[in-house]
């Protein structure tokens, strides 16, 4: 059997390899590190702190029990005690303040926004009225130049009686002259 001194002796650790202390000399190499760190044990869960809830005042007190003020017959300690107060009364006025100014931005902005947004659609609308215009123009003009190619066709028809191929190049040849449906620069 082995001796209880034995089995507390434990095989030494493997040392790890001294890693050389690296001082970041700027923001960068700071962020590099921090990375680096990251990366040698992915699997390792990255905290992502919350985000810092924007600050706010104390609400008043429902009902104030000792009133004081600046006045003669207040203690010389009551001035300080009242001074805070004054202060941080002024302080949750601003924050209301701002908080409205903020609000009333926030709706300025929406309303921009709605005003953009609708001038969009009626620029759109418009575009796509005039597109309509000009391809209903293109498909008028087309319809007028097969039906002279026919009257054309039909008189010289009565002179000499084409061929079958003419007619399959004729069918080419309008598949070759469409045109894009939108056209560049206009």
């Amino acid at each position: 059997m082995a001796s209880p001194a034995a089995s507390s002796v434990r095989p030494p650790r493997p040392k790890k390899e001294p890693q050389a202390l690296v001082i970041p000399k700027n923001a960068a190499e700071e962020q590099k590190l921090k990375l680096e760190r990251l990366m040698k044990n992915p699997d390792k869960a990255v905290p992502i702190p919350e985000k810092m809830s924007e600050w706010a005042p104390r609400p008043p007190p429902e009902f104030v029990r000792d009133v004081m003020g600046s006045s003669a017959g207040a203690g010389s300690g009551e001035f300080h005690v009242y001074r805070h107060l004054r202060r941080r009364e002024y302080q949750r006025q601003d924050y209301m303040d701002a908080m409205a100014e903020k609000q009333k931005l926030d709706i300025e902005f929406q309303k921009r926004l709605e005003r953009n947004k609708i001038a969009a659609e009626e620029q759109t609308a418009k575009r796509r009225k005039k597109r309509q215009k000009l391809k209903e123009k293109k498909l008028l003009a087309k319809k007028m130049k097969l039906e002279q190619k026919k009257q054309k066709e039909g008189s010289s028809q009565s002179q000499e009686q084409p061929s079958s191929s003419s007619e399959e190049t004729s069918g080419t040849e309008e598949e070759k002259e469409e045109e894009p449906s939108f056209i560049m620069g206009r």
